[in-house]
């Protein structure tokens, strides 16, 4: 008579079948992602060959395209974005990005180039597009529904879209310090 395998293992097969269908479904989510990317560009080629492009200047377009590149990046590396070019309205200037990355919020500044240069593009983050971050978030922090401010970082993501390849990404997470001030009641 065949022995019957122990509970225990049982068990650990089960885990394994179940682990194979978590992969399986993160691998269907990142060809989602995969799928829609390819589907925007496409649809914004159609809108260029029907002259129906947005008549933007060169440096605008190239960091929408970059910000767009941005949020795939992100979503693939797991966090969820909440916000695009979000500004409070009364405050100049906005964040490129917001997302959670678990019980973290982020602030993503995303600097685009063309071309790699001797200088990096996160170079562009100076001492008052910093300070005027640091502005924002706490503005952003004190709107959300909330009772305890949540824990911040501010990271600048650098896209290089170079003609002829694939996006390239340099994330620097936690760029620079100095998080929102807990709210007040």
């Amino acid at each position: 008579m065949p022995r019957r395998p122990h509970k225990g293992l049982r068990g650990i097969c089960a885990f394994r079948q179940f682990r194979r269908q978590w992969s399986a479904m993160a691998s269907l989510a990142q060809m989602r992602l995969g799928f829609i990317w390819r589907a925007l560009g496409w649809v914004d080629g159609i809108a260029r060959l029907r002259g129906r492009d947005t008549n933007l200047p060169g440096h605008l377009s190239t960091g929408l395209a970059g910000e767009d590149a941005a949020f795939f990046y992100l979503r693939r590396k797991g966090y969820t974005v909440v916000a695009r070019r979000w500004s409070s309205g009364e405050l100049p200037g906005d964040i490129d990005l917001i997302a959670w990355q678990g019980s973290l919020l982020c602030f993503v500044e995303v600097k685009t180039r063309t071309a790699r240069d001797a200088t990096p593009a996160q170079s562009a983050v100076d001492a008052h597009k910093r300070q005027t971050l640091r502005r924002l978030a706490r503005r952003y922090v004190r709107q959300l529904p909330q009772p305890e401010a949540p824990q911040v970082r501010f990271d600048v993501l650098s896209v290089y879209l170079i003609p002829g390849q694939d996006p390239q990404f340099e994330h620097f997470e936690a760029a620079f310090d100095r998080a929102p001030q807990p709210r007040r009641a």
